[in-house]
Parts: C-alpha cells; structure tokens; sequence
C-alpha cells in the first residue's frame, strides 16, 4: 500500500486512503475470522503503513472494538492509530433509550466503546444511521459536547439522508460546533447513488468522504459470476435471507457490472478486487476505502489496489456498464434544461481549485 494519506474533510486529520474495517473481527455472525487470523490481518495492515481503523460497538456483538483495542495496545500504538466507531444500534433488546441517537443513548455507547477500546478517546465518532426522530441540533450538539470533553476527536454521519447531513453541518457551523468531517457511506460500481448529492455536498462543506462496501459485499472480488447464484460460499450467501439492502446485490445490472470488471480486469493484469477498489478511491470526494477481509491473502491482495492507475479509457468502460439512473429531480440539471436556464450561454461550474477540497489536496506522503 502506497503510504499517503488524505485530510478527513476539512479536519487536521490525516488518515490513510484505505482504512481497515473490523466488522469481520469474531465469529458472532456467522462470518468473519477467529482472533488468530484477525490479528495477523491487523499486522499485516499496520506493516503496509495504515493507520486508519473502523469499527462500531455493534459489530460482532463489541468483539470487534474489544479485539481492536487489543491489538493497537500490544503494539504500542495508540497514538499513531485513527480509531473510528460508531453508535446507534440497540444492543440491549426492548429498550427505547439503549439505541437511537438521542443524547442519552450517544454518551452511553460512548462509554461502552471506550471501555470495550480501552482508550480515554475516540478519533472519529460517527452515528451509524438515521433513526427518522432525533433532530440534527440535539446529535451535533451532544458530539460537541463530547469533544470539549476530551472523549472525542473528530465527528461524522453515516447512512443518512443528505438533507439531514446537510442540515446538521449547518448548525454547526451556525452554533459553532464541532463540524461533521466525515461521511461513511455505501459506494461501489454496483451502488453509485451517492454521487446525486452527498459527493457534492461533501466537496463542497469540508466532508470527506469514508466508502464502506467497496467491493459491494463481495459481489465485485471475483468470487461470483452470473449462474452460481445459491452455489458460492461468500458472505452474500450467507445472508441471503437478510432484509439489509446493503446485501441485496444478486441482480441482472449487477452481473453486466461484474462481467465488465472483469474483463477490465484482465486487460490490466489485476484482481478485480484491485481494480474495484482502485475505481472507487480515486473517485471524486472520497477521503478513505474500508477494506475487509477474513483471510490475509485477501487483505494482502486489497493492499496493492492503490498501487496502479486505471487508463482513462478503461475507466470510462467501468463508468458506462455501472451508471446508475437519473432519477428526478436531477434529470432536470443536464444540458436540456439548463440551456433554457442560460438562454444558451456557455456557463459553468467553478473551475477546478475554486473550493477549498482539501479532502483531495491534503495528501501526506511517507512516514508510515
């Protein structure tokens, strides 16, 4: 992995283009890797010169920030690693004010994740999802507070929509709160809605941009084709049943994407895990990728996808099989109708440099 590192949004912060994600840290699940295996997949993160790890006190049932806290502590490492977790889910069964992201819930996960960690603080607190009642003042006046606190560094949204994203930057920079810095967000070949407004959004408002699912659960690794639906053994068929749509990935447009990659793929002489993940970190606005794994050729392999560029001409093969629709209203922002706003006149964006993305000019090269 090549050791640059981008600012998270407009924060100081410096973290690594690709982050490691720890979802796959415990058994709990059903997946995932014993702590054998998820320690040698640290390791070998750390080696590469990462240092940038996510986490939420849901995943594996708080193994995975436990184990993480572990390892960052036998190394020694807390001062160079970037933690990011998050809050949200109910890990306590029918009880309204153990999930959510009401003030109540927010400071007791935190302190759950910190004890679970074992640090004082959190470099990135990020809310997990909407839960469609608590009003952005009420979540960003909390982090604030948790950040004057000292238990928290930096803040961030993740699976929200963007008027609430965006509404909740505002109050902050109204308020003088401590603003969001990152954006955690589902982004891949196969899911490219985000591109309608929370890339926009982010460039423009200092949020940086951290894709979870680059390889869309697995879809996009190579290990599918169309037809052995029901006969792999990956993730995706693991929760075949599942109702979370971030697993529901077996359809026909789906399949037209894997066949392109990979046939980009073979051109490039690279993975299609490399070269997914390559499209996805050099797209606009993004800050980190979080990559997974349970085994470590995996992770080894994920580790290289920085390491080459994709020829423009092959990009644009990636971005016509996997363009998603237009729904309204951005049908309505192309050349037809912005020539009746015009009058014709040839008027555009600002040029490039225009916004302060220091999101894609913050890089940071060498140490590790």
């Amino acid at each position: 992995m090549t050791t640059t590192y981008y600012t998270l949004g407009n924060s100081g912060l410096r973290v690594s283009r690709l982050a490691l994600g720890t979802m796959t840290f415990g058994t709990e699940w059903g997946w995932g890797t014993e702590k054998a295996t998820a320690r040698a997949l640290f390791d070998a993160y750390v080696e590469a010169g990462g240092n940038f790890f996510d986490t939420a006190d849901a995943y594996t049932g708080g193994t995975s920030e436990t184990w993480l806290g572990e390892f960052i502590a036998e190394r020694g490492l807390r001062d160079r690693a970037v933690i990011s977790t998050k809050f949200t889910m109910n890990l306590e069964g029918p009880e309204p004010n153990s999930g959510g992201n009401g003030r109540k819930n927010i400071m007791r996960a935190l302190d759950g994740s910190l004890k679970r960690l074992g640090t004082d603080y959190v470099d990135l607190y990020i809310l997990h999802c909407w839960d469609r009642l608590t009003p952005p003042e009420e979540v960003m006046r909390t982090l604030d507070d948790l950040v004057r606190a000292g238990k928290v560094r930096h803040v961030g949204l993740s699976d929200v929509p963007a008027w609430y994203a965006s509404r909740a930057q505002a109050v902050a920079e109204f308020r003088g709160y401590e603003p969001v810095s990152a954006l955690q967000l589902e982004y891949s070949l196969a899911e490219r809605n985000i591109e309608h407004e929370f890339v926009p959004f982010g460039t423009r408002h200092g949020a940086g941009i951290m894709v979870w699912s680059p390889l869309a659960s697995g879809l996009l690794s190579g290990k599918y084709r169309s037809g052995d639906a029901g006969k792999a053994s990956g993730r995706l068929e693991t929760v075949r049943g599942t109702a979370n749509p971030g697993f529901q990935k077996f359809n026909d447009r789906n399949w037209a994407i894997v066949a392109e990659l990979e046939q980009v793929s073979a051109t490039l002489g690279k993975s299609m895990a490399q070269v997914a993940l390559n499209w996805v970190a050099t797209q606009p606005g993004v800050a980190s990728t979080i990559i997974g794994a349970t085994r470590l050729e995996q992770l080894k392999d994920n580790l290289g996808a920085l390491d080459f560029e994709i020829p423009a001409e092959l990009r644009l093969r990636l971005d016509a099989a996997s363009r998603p629709a237009t729904p309204f209203p951005y049908s309505f922002f192309g050349p037809e109708i912005q020539g009746g706003i015009t009058g014709g006149a040839a008027v555009g964006d600002k040029p490039a440099g225009y916004y302060p993305d220091l999101l894609m000019r913050g890089t940071f090269a060498g140490v590790s």
